[in-house]
C-alpha cells in the first residue's frame, strides 16, 4: 500500500516527507509517512502511518484512498488488541492504554502511564512466580502419598503463604487506590433547603454551576459537577434538598436524590451553624441517609453564627465547620473528604479496573483457604491452583473470549 499510495519505497522507521496520492497521480495531500516493518511496530505487525494536514476534506479523501487500497477502518481497541494478541504487551497494560486516555487528573494520567509501561503486570507476575515456587512444592509431595508432611515443609508453606498474602494485600492496597482515580468517587450533598447546598457546590467546583438563591426549594433536581480536589477526581451531586412538598417537579428531583444517595461512596450533610440546633427538617434528612454509607457533617454559615472553623470529632462522627461564601474551612472539609472516601498519598498507585479488584479479592480469599489446609496437600494445591488463575486473569494469561471482547470494545475508535 505504501508504494502505491507514495510512489516511493520508505525506508523502515525513517519519517518521509512526501504527498499522497490518487489513482490517476493527482497529490491529495502532502505531509509524513512512517512504516514500520512487522515485528517492530505497536501492533507487532506491519504498520503505515500518515501524518497530513488533517483538514476534514482532505483527510477524507486520503482515507478514502486508502480504503480503495484494499485498508479498512479499525474496530474499537482493534490497534491494541491486536498489539496484545501479539504479545507487545499484556492485557493489564492494554487496559491501560485506555485509561491513559481518558485520565481526567494529573494524578491518573501518572498512573496509568506506571501501568502501561508494566508496573502493575510486573507486581502480579512477581505473585505468580512465587505461587509457582510453592505449587512446584506442595504437587511434589503429592507424589508421595504414604509419606506424612514433615513439620519444616509445613512450617515454610505457611510462612510463605504468609509473604505471598503480605504482597498481595500491598498489591491490593494500590489497585484501590488507583481504581479511585479511574473511577472518580461519588459524593452527594444533601441538607435541608437554603443550608447553603448550591453555595458549597459553587465554592468546590470554583465556578457558578448552580443558582443560588433565599427561596427554599429553588435546585429541583440533582446537579452534577466533575471536580478534583488533590489531584483526585470526584463527582460532586448537589441534590434538591429534602423535605415534604407537593410541588410535582420537586418530587421528582427529591426520587432522583434517593437514589442518588444509594449509590454514594460519601455523603456530606450540610447543616446550618447559624440555627442553634439541628431542626426537624435535619432529624428527618438523617433519618433517610444509607446506614453503611460513610458521611461527614458540615456545618455552614459560620460567618452568621461566629463560631470558629476547624475539624469536631463527635461519638466516631466527624464534624466540620465551615463558610461557603468566605471560604473559611474548605481546606479542612477536602481533607477529610479524601480521607472519607479511603485516598491517601502513596507512591506507586497502579491504574486498576473492577475487575482487577474482583481477581485480587478472588485470590487473595483462595490464600487465606489454603493456609488452612496445610496438612491436606491435595486441598491445599487446589486452592493455590486457583489463587494463580484469579491473577493470571488480570494480565491475561488466562482470560476468556467474550471478556477480551467486552475490554476493546470500550477503547476509543481505532487505537
Amino acid at each position: 500500500m505504501a508504494t502505491l499510495l507514495t510512489r516511493r519505497q520508505l525506508t523502515p522507521r525513517f519519517a518521509t516527507y512526501t504527498s499522497f496520492l490518487a489513482a490517476d497521480g493527482t497529490v491529495l495531500d502532502q505531509g509524513i509517512a512512517l512504516f514500520f516493518p512487522a515485528p517492530h511496530s505497536y501492533t507487532g505487525e506491519e504498520v503505515l502511518e500518515l501524518q497530513g494536514h488533517g483538514g476534514p476534506a482532505v483527510l477524507q479523501s486520503v482515507l478514502e484512498r486508502c480504503l480503495e487500497l484494499g485498508a479498512r477502518l479499525a474496530q474499537p481497541g482493534e490497534f491494541t488488541q491486536r498489539a496484545f494478541l501479539n504479545d507487545k504487551m499484556d492485557l493489564a497494560q492494554a487496559e491501560s492504554v485506555a485509561d491513559l486516555i481518558d485520565a481526567t487528573t494529573e494524578q491518573a494520567a501518572r498512573s496509568a502511564m506506571r501501568s502501561l509501561q508494566g508496573e502493575f503486570s510486573a507486581a502480579i507476575n512477581g505473585v505468580v512466580g512465587q505461587l509457582i515456587d510453592l505449587r512446584m512444592l506442595v504437587e511434589a509431595t503429592l507424589d508421595f502419598p504414604d509419606e506424612e508432611i514433615a513439620d519444616a515443609d509445613r512450617q515454610f508453606c505457611a510462612s510463605k503463604l504468609s509473604q505471598l498474602m503480605s504482597d498481595l494485600a500491598r498489591i491490593e492496597e494500590l489497585a484501590k487506590l488507583g481504581s479511585i482515580l479511574r473511577e472518580g468517587a461519588q459524593v452527594v450533598l444533601v441538607g435541608a433547603p437554603n443550608a447553603g447546598k448550591s453555595s458549597l457546590l459553587n465554592r468546590l467546583a470554583g465556578e457558578e454551576v448552580a443558582l443560588v438563591s433565599e427561596i427554599p426549594g429553588t435546585t429541583r433536581d440533582a446537579i452534577r459537577q466533575a471536580l478534583q480536589v488533590g489531584g483526585v477526581p470526584l463527582h460532586l451531586i448537589d441534590t434538591a434538598g429534602l423535605r415534604e412538598t407537593d410541588d410535582v417537579v420537586e418530587k421528582m428531583g427529591i426520587a432522583r436524590t434517593q437514589l442518588a444517595l444509594s449509590r454514594a461512596d460519601v455523603v456530606l450533610v450540610l447543616l446550618d451553624e447559624s440555627h442553634q440546633r439541628t431542626d426537624s427538617q435535619d432529624k428527618a434528612i438523617l433519618s433517610h441517609l444509607p446506614a453503611k454509607v460513610p458521611r461527614l457533617y458540615l456545618h455552614n454559615k459560620i460567618d452568621l453564627s461566629g463560631h470558629g472553623q476547624g475539624i469536631d470529632v463527635q461519638n466516631g462522627e466527624t464534624h466540620v465547620y465551615l463558610s461557603a461564601k468566605t471560604g473559611a474551612g474548605m481546606d479542612a472539609l477536602q481533607e477529610k473528604l479524601l480521607e472519607a472516601i479511603g485516598w491517601h498519598q502513596e507512591t506507586g498507585v497502579f491504574m486498576a479496573r473492577a475487575r482487577h479488584l474482583e481477581a485480587l479479592s478472588a485470590a487473595k480469599k483462595r490464600l487465606v483457604a489454603a493456609s488452612q489446609q496445610l496438612g491436606h496437600p491435595e486441598l491445599l494445591a487446589e486452592e493455590l491452583r486457583h489463587a494463580q488463575k484469579s491473577l493470571n486473569s488480570i494480565t491475561g494469561e488466562f482470560t476468556a473470549d467474550d471478556l477480551l471482547g467486552e475490554i476493546f470494545s470500550r477503547f476509543c475508535i481505532g487505537k
